[in-house]
């Protein structure tokens, strides 16, 4: 692995990855040290990935690997294998999560040389994903529940949203973008995209000169297909984010082409998304493309705006004269293997392209061509971030859920008898999320997990006692039923923090 000889003001921890990560990551390494990177930057390489789950780690990352990546902030990895079975999660995933790398960055552009059916017709685009990624399903929290239903939670937190948001607007601030678009499906999600949309609302209002938009994701997923050059910013909650994000990788030239940054507080990561591609590992055939304009990003986060431009002219240059691996380009031009592919770029070290425009090269010493970025001091304690505060929240029932076969007549009968002398009346049985109790249709077709609704009765108001007699009310049926999980319902400052049932 090509590392730095002497050790410089800023260390970046260096993950090669798995199946062609090592081959594209020196090769990127070379690029970036021929280009003067190394003059500012030491890599120091950290074990992670496929050989440590292979060791029984599930975490897919050793201690030392840890210790390193936190005290450097920052990590520049290439992709990695997530393991089949075993119990270990993605270590993509499980790194954004635990160093808390809140927004995902991604950037996607025409590229000379990149046929696209949009480059054919002439329509050049350059817009931005940006996607929430820390909450949402890719919590994981997952359990079995009957004998046929799973649930997996979908969790969104105001925090969070407004963290990403304001990500959003602050880097199209930075970089010039005019309106930012925010990608939901509160139509339906009424509560939890509802809330990402609502903080989205609440962050613009500090940006007053972006437009902003709101678009339903699957609209959106159209949108971008038939139209794309609509939009310049779009943000996201974490699963639809990662949907469209490689969506918008596909209208470029796909994943070879899309670089990434993972942006957090005090430690962000920098990589390349696309697969370990194992069938051509250690041949010298892979495209390094997408972990070069990755470590663009990186350095543009640094400082190092000069290196970046210089770096990223020379790339372009290469690829409008037909330079290419074997996965893209004109036919017609020579197949190079990965290190002679970066050896054309660094041979265009100093050129600018001719067909497209060229980026913006810092003057020497008007900045741009040294480390700006601080290091933030380590975090002595887990933080809890919080948005609102002082809210009036009251009692007001609970939902309970059953493993049961029973019908829905059978179960209403014996929710009614249990919550007979309690201040709760049974108001809803739903399946599946539809109503199937006060009223329903016969055609809905039922599995065997239920939601039974209890709520206060006409002569209780709300306030009169917390959740206590909710856990009594549990009590009760578990008696008879199987409860796999209960839910509080609340009114927080008069608003109900429930939602309806489909047909209720």
């Amino acid at each position: 692995m090509t590392t730095s000889a002497t050790v410089k003001s800023t260390r970046i921890a260096l993950a090669p990855g798995d199946g062609i990560g090592p081959e594209i990551m020196n090769a990127t390494l070379d690029l970036f040290k021929a280009a003067g990177v190394h003059d500012h930057l030491e890599f120091h390489p950290v074990e992670m990935g496929a050989s440590i789950f292979a060791k029984g780690n599930s975490r897919g990352m050793t201690e030392e690997a840890i210790k390193i990546t936190e005290e450097a902030g920052v990590l520049f990895k290439g992709p990695m294998e997530t393991p089949k079975g075993g119990g270990g999660k993605s270590i993509n995933v499980t790194a954004r999560k635990m160093w808390n790398a809140f927004a995902n960055l991604r950037t996607f552009r025409t590229l000379p040389g990149v046929s696209t059916p949009y480059s054919k017709a002439g329509i050049n685009l350059n817009f931005s994903i940006v996607r929430e990624n820390i909450e949402d399903t890719y919590g994981g929290v997952e359990h079995r529940l009957s004998n046929d239903m799973i649930q997996c939670k979908r969790l969104i937190s105001a925090p969070g949203c407004d963290e990403v948001h304001r990500f959003a607007f602050q880097t199209a601030r930075r970089q010039g973008v005019k309106k930012v678009h925010c990608g939901h499906k509160a139509n339906i999600m009424k509560m939890t995209d509802g809330l990402f949309l609502e903080r989205f609302k609440a962050a613009a209002k500090d940006f007053p000169e972006i437009e902003t938009g709101d678009v339903i994701v699957d609209a959106l997923c159209m949108n971008m297909v038939v139209k794309p050059q609509q939009y310049q910013m779009v943000v996201l909650p974490n699963l639809q984010g990662d949907i469209v994000s490689d969506l918008a990788a596909g209208l470029v030239g796909g994943l070879g082409f899309a670089p990434s940054a993972n942006i957090g507080k005090h430690i962000s990561i920098f990589e390349a998304v696309h697969g370990t591609a194992p069938d051509i590992a250690g041949q010298n055939k892979a495209n390094p493309t997408a972990l070069i304009l990755s470590g663009l990003m990186m350095l543009r986060h640094l400082g190092l705006a000069r290196h970046a431009s210089i770096i990223e002219n020379a790339l372009l240059k290469a690829l409008e004269e037909g330079v290419r691996t074997g996965d893209f380009g004109d036919p017609a031009k020579p197949v190079l293997s990965t290190t002679d592919f970066v050896k054309h770029i660094k041979d265009r070290l100093g050129s600018k392209p001719a067909t497209v425009p060229a980026v913006d090269v810092p003057e020497t010493g008007a900045g741009g061509d040294k480390v700006t970025w601080t290091k933030p001091p380590r975090p002595q304690h887990q933080e809890v971030i919080r948005t609102f505060a002082n809210v009036v929240r009251h009692v007001v029932g609970c939902d309970i859920y059953l493993d049961t076969p029973l019908s829905p007549v059978a179960v209403a009968e014996e929710m009614q008898r249990v919550c007979q002398d309690t201040p709760f009346k049974l108001s809803l049985v739903s399946n599946r999320g539809t109503q199937v109790w006060p009223t329903g249709s016969s055609f809905t077709e039922c599995v065997d997990y239920y939601r039974v609704r209890f709520e206060l009765r006409e002569d209780h108001r709300p306030g009169d006692f917390g959740q206590a007699r909710c856990v009594a009310l549990m009590d009760k049926v578990a008696e008879k039923f199987v409860v796999c999980s209960y839910e509080l319902l609340r009114v927080f400052d008069g608003v109900k923090g429930y939602s309806l049932a489909q047909g209720q």
